[in-house]
């Protein structure tokens, strides 16, 4: 599988968040802790938003994040307010530049980690549900794209936890058409720069694990002495895999069948359930 942090506040170097922490994401590529594999080596990718543009930036590469020296020399100089990482370990797909995470569309960026079992078997059926408009639009050949395409096509830019609800939706449908008992397995983050959508949830309900930062003023009271609390916002939060830190009091797990909203002003938890697709 892989592991995946977002990260939304207070402008900060990505060395900030990727390298510094005791158990950061470039720390995780090499010995995670929660995930089905201990290596995320397959890949990986940074994707983040400044004042200058509309769209994200992104850099992915197929090697290792552990020894990138291009994503050490990206970290030490780009700053961002809202940003994605993602370290890659395949589930059969190719390693290559197209596979690797995030993905982007417009101002738009998902990333994910878990699986469409049986992909191979409902792959045909699934890219057939993709609007034809956005169709020319995949690169890649991994069933997490095919996920984010099928969520634009059900509505992503006007709503995106129902668009998300119908992906699952057909993804399970499609599934167990081909008699596939558990189709879907996911933590995704998507993003249009602004707000946050987080979402926890397999068709067996025993889904990859998934934290949510406590707010910055509780971890203020608590841990006066940590520089780092001090220079961001209230605002700023961070949704990762596997905690970064064992900071007591910092990570709480994103239920079971859920998804966490993170917006200006908004910091919210919701139940998730897939959903019939109507078009």
């Amino acid at each position: 599988m892989c592991r995946w942090l977002a990260y939304s506040g207070t402008p900060v170097l990505l060395d900030t968040i990727l390298y510094r922490p005791t158990h950061s994401l470039i720390d995780q590529s090499r010995f995670a802790k929660l995930g089905l594999e201990t290596t995320n080596g397959d890949g990986f990718g940074v994707g983040w938003y400044s004042e200058h543009s509309d769209t994200p930036a992104l850099l992915r590469d197929v090697g290792p994040a552990w020894n990138n020296r291009n994503l050490r020399e990206l970290a030490d100089h780009v700053r961002s307010p809202l940003f994605f990482a993602h370290i890659r370990a395949s589930t059969g797909t190719a390693v290559q530049q197209s596979n690797c995470h995030p993905f982007r569309y417009g101002r738009w960026m998902f990333m994910h980690n878990g699986a469409i079992t049986g992909f191979h078997l409902m792959r045909r059926d699934l890219m057939l549900l993709i609007e034809p408009s956005l169709f020319a639009h995949l690169e890649g050949t991994t069933d997490s794209e095919v996920m984010f395409y099928l969520a634009l096509t059900y509505g992503l830019d006007q709503d995106p936890p129902g668009a998300v609800a119908r992906m699952a939706g057909e993804v399970e449908r499609v599934g167990r058409e081909h008699g596939v008992e558990f189709p879907l397995q996911m933590t995704l983050a998507i993003t249009e720069g602004e707000r946050i959508w987080a979402f926890r949830y397999s068709t067996e309900r025993a889904s990859r694990s998934l934290f949510y930062g406590s707010r910055v003023e509780d971890l203020r009271k608590l841990h006066p002495d940590v520089a780092f609390l001090q220079d961001i916002s209230p605002e700023t939060r961070l949704i990762v895999s596997e905690p970064l830190d064992n900071l007591p009091g910092a990570w709480n797990e994103v239920p079971e069948s859920s998804y966490r909203f993170v917006g200006p002003g908004s910091d919210e938890l919701h139940p998730f359930a897939p959903a019939p697709a109507h078009v």
